[in-house]
Protein backbone atom coordinates (compact mmCIF):
# COMPACT_ATOMS: atom_id res chain seq x y z
CA UNK A 1 0.00 0.00 0.00
CA UNK A 2 1.39 3.54 -1.12
CA UNK A 3 1.04 5.99 1.60
CA UNK A 4 1.81 9.16 -0.91
CA UNK A 5 -0.02 12.28 0.13
CA UNK A 6 -1.14 14.13 -3.37
CA UNK A 7 -0.23 17.72 -2.70
CA UNK A 8 -1.86 20.20 -4.75
CA UNK A 9 0.18 21.97 -8.11
CA UNK A 10 2.27 24.67 -7.51
CA UNK A 11 0.82 28.34 -8.88
CA UNK A 12 3.58 28.06 -10.95
CA UNK A 13 2.92 24.44 -12.65
CA UNK A 14 -0.48 25.66 -13.71
CA UNK A 15 -0.47 27.00 -17.61
CA UNK A 16 -2.19 30.54 -17.19
CA UNK A 17 -5.59 30.96 -18.91
CA UNK A 18 -5.51 31.18 -23.13
CA UNK A 19 -1.84 29.51 -23.48
CA UNK A 20 -3.37 26.47 -25.15
CA UNK A 21 -5.07 28.31 -27.67
CA UNK A 22 -2.04 29.86 -28.21
CA UNK A 23 -0.27 26.80 -29.61
CA UNK A 24 -3.32 26.45 -32.00
CA UNK A 25 -2.40 30.03 -33.49
CA UNK A 26 -2.37 29.63 -37.20
CA UNK A 27 -2.78 25.79 -37.32
CA UNK A 28 -5.80 24.13 -39.52
CA UNK A 29 -8.24 23.23 -36.45
CA UNK A 30 -11.82 21.35 -36.47
CA UNK A 31 -14.23 23.55 -34.36
CA UNK A 32 -17.22 21.46 -32.96
CA UNK A 33 -19.98 23.52 -32.23
CA UNK A 34 -23.11 22.68 -29.77
CA UNK A 35 -25.47 22.70 -32.54
CA UNK A 36 -23.38 19.45 -33.78
CA UNK A 37 -21.96 21.62 -36.80
CA UNK A 38 -17.99 21.13 -37.49
CA UNK A 39 -15.97 24.08 -38.83
CA UNK A 40 -12.45 23.83 -40.47
CA UNK A 41 -10.30 26.47 -40.79
CA UNK A 42 -7.01 28.62 -39.65
CA UNK A 43 -6.85 29.51 -36.33
CA UNK A 44 -5.71 33.61 -36.91
CA UNK A 45 -7.40 35.01 -33.18
CA UNK A 46 -9.00 34.76 -30.17
CA UNK A 47 -10.46 36.85 -27.22
CA UNK A 48 -10.39 35.70 -23.32
CA UNK A 49 -13.62 34.20 -24.09
CA UNK A 50 -12.41 31.75 -26.76
CA UNK A 51 -14.15 33.89 -29.27
CA UNK A 52 -12.21 32.67 -32.21
CA UNK A 53 -11.54 33.67 -35.70
CA UNK A 54 -10.90 31.30 -38.26
CA UNK A 55 -9.77 32.05 -41.47
CA UNK A 56 -10.66 30.02 -44.64
CA UNK A 57 -13.78 28.56 -43.04
CA UNK A 58 -15.85 25.65 -44.28
CA UNK A 59 -18.22 23.61 -42.83
CA UNK A 60 -18.31 20.16 -42.50
CA UNK A 61 -21.55 18.66 -43.15
CA UNK A 62 -21.85 14.26 -42.97
CA UNK A 63 -24.35 12.55 -43.70
CA UNK A 64 -24.09 8.65 -43.99
CA UNK A 65 -20.78 7.88 -45.85
CA UNK A 66 -20.94 11.23 -47.55
CA UNK A 67 -19.92 14.55 -46.99
CA UNK A 68 -19.26 18.22 -48.49
CA UNK A 69 -17.48 21.22 -47.32
CA UNK A 70 -19.30 24.79 -47.84
CA UNK A 71 -17.04 27.69 -47.67
CA UNK A 72 -17.75 30.57 -44.92
CA UNK A 73 -14.62 32.53 -45.54
CA UNK A 74 -13.44 34.88 -42.71
CA UNK A 75 -15.81 32.82 -39.93
CA UNK A 76 -16.19 34.06 -35.91
CA UNK A 77 -17.08 31.66 -33.60
CA UNK A 78 -18.63 32.45 -30.22
CA UNK A 79 -16.51 30.81 -27.51
CA UNK A 80 -19.71 29.51 -25.57
CA UNK A 81 -21.04 27.74 -29.20
CA UNK A 82 -17.49 25.73 -28.88
CA UNK A 83 -17.92 22.11 -27.07
CA UNK A 84 -13.96 20.85 -28.66
CA UNK A 85 -11.49 21.74 -31.42
CA UNK A 86 -8.33 20.44 -32.03
CA UNK A 87 -5.88 20.30 -34.61
CA UNK A 88 -6.20 18.25 -38.33
CA UNK A 89 -4.13 15.75 -39.18
CA UNK A 90 -3.26 16.57 -43.08
CA UNK A 91 -2.43 13.40 -43.57
CA UNK A 92 -5.66 12.02 -42.92
CA UNK A 93 -7.83 14.69 -44.92
CA UNK A 94 -9.96 14.02 -46.53
CA UNK A 95 -11.58 11.54 -44.52
CA UNK A 96 -10.94 8.13 -44.87
CA UNK A 97 -13.98 5.70 -46.14
CA UNK A 98 -16.29 9.43 -46.77
CA UNK A 99 -16.96 10.35 -50.39
CA UNK A 100 -16.99 13.86 -51.39
CA UNK A 101 -20.45 15.05 -53.02
CA UNK A 102 -21.77 18.61 -53.75
CA UNK A 103 -23.67 21.03 -51.30
CA UNK A 104 -26.61 20.02 -53.06
CA UNK A 105 -26.38 16.66 -53.07
CA UNK A 106 -25.42 16.73 -49.20
CA UNK A 107 -28.59 19.05 -48.15
CA UNK A 108 -30.94 16.63 -49.90
CA UNK A 109 -29.11 14.04 -47.80
CA UNK A 110 -29.92 16.18 -44.78
CA UNK A 111 -33.61 16.67 -45.55
CA UNK A 112 -34.01 12.74 -45.95
CA UNK A 113 -31.81 11.77 -42.92
CA UNK A 114 -34.29 14.08 -41.18
CA UNK A 115 -37.39 13.08 -43.05
CA UNK A 116 -36.67 9.64 -41.61
CA UNK A 117 -35.87 10.75 -38.10
CA UNK A 118 -39.29 12.38 -38.04
CA UNK A 119 -40.62 9.05 -39.13
CA UNK A 120 -39.34 7.02 -36.82
CA UNK A 121 -40.96 9.13 -34.25
CA UNK A 122 -43.95 9.04 -35.41
CA UNK A 123 -43.83 5.33 -35.53
CA UNK A 124 -42.74 5.62 -31.82
CA UNK A 125 -45.00 7.72 -30.66
CA UNK A 126 -47.82 5.25 -31.92
CA UNK A 127 -46.59 2.31 -30.27
CA UNK A 128 -46.37 4.13 -27.18
CA UNK A 129 -49.17 2.04 -25.79
CA UNK A 130 -46.77 -0.81 -25.46
CA UNK A 131 -45.29 0.86 -23.10
CA UNK A 132 -48.13 0.58 -20.79
CA UNK A 133 -48.21 -3.25 -20.70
Amino acid sequence: MDDQVLLPPNIEEIPPPGLALVEELDKLLLVQLRDGRKIIGTLRSFDQFANLVLQGAKERIIVGSQYAEIPLGLHVVRGENVVLLGELDLAREPPAGLELVSEAAIKQAQRAEREADKMKGTLRARFDFLDDV
